[in-house]
C-alpha cells in the first residue's frame, strides 16, 4: 500500500469513517470558537501551513473528493474505472486560504453535508466501485471514504495543536 495512504488510514484506525466524517464539522466549529484572529495565522509546527490554510485545504479536499466520489459511482456498467484528475493541493490551498476562515468553515460544512447525503444512498456496488489514482493505482470508494476520514483526523490534530497554543 502507498505509504501516504497508509499513514492517513492509520489516523482512522478502527474508527467508523462515517462517524468521523459526521463529527468533523462540529469539531471544526468548536475549534473556530476557540481561535482568536491571530490564531488563524499560526502554524502547528515551523514551516507548516497556518491554521487558515489547513482549514482551506479541508474545504478544498471536500470539494475535490466529492467530485471524485461522484465520478466513481456514475461510471456506466462495463466501462473501465474512471482515471482521477490530479490537483495541486498547495496551489488550491494558497488561493482558498485568502477567504475569511469563517466563510471557509461554512463552505466545508455544506460540502460535507452534501457528501454525507451521497454516502447514505450508496449501494454495496457503489462502495466497491474503483477509480484509478495516478500515484496509488486502483482504489475503491470505500478506501477513498476511509482516506477522507483519516485526513480529517490528521488535520484536526494540527488545528488542535494551534488551539492549545
Amino acid at each position: 500500500m502507498d505509504p501516504y495512504l497508509r499513514s492517513i488510514l492509520d489516523h482512522l484506525g478502527p474508527l467508523d469513517p462515517i462517524d468521523v466524517l459526521g463529527a468533523t464539522p462540529v469539531r471544526l466549529a468548536q475549534l473556530a470558537e476557540r481561535f482568536g484572529e491571530g490564531d488563524w495565522e499560526r502554524s502547528h509546527a515551523p514551516g507548516k501551513w497556518p491554521a487558515r490554510t489547513v482549514l482551506a485545504h479541508l474545504a478544498d479536499t471536500e470539494l475535490g473528493l466529492g467530485f471524485r466520489f461522484r465520478q466513481a459511482v456514475t461510471v456506466p456498467p462495463g466501462d473501465p474505472p474512471h482515471a482521477l484528475q490530479p490537483f495541486d493541493h498547495d496551489a488550491w490551498a494558497a488561493r482558498s486560504s485568502r477567504a475569511d476562515p469563517y466563510l471557509t468553515l461554512e463552505a466545508f460544512r455544506a460540502l460535507r453535508a452534501w457528501n454525507l447525503a451521497l454516502f447514505s444512498g450508496f449501494s454495496l456496488d457503489d462502495w466497491n466501485a474503483e477509480v484509478f489514482h495516478h500515484e496509488r493505482g486502483f482504489e475503491s470508494v470505500d478506501t477513498m471514504v476511509r482516506f477522507l476520514a483519516g485526513h480529517d483526523l490528521h488535520h484536526l490534530d494540527q488545528l488542535e495543536t494551534v488551539a492549545r497554543g
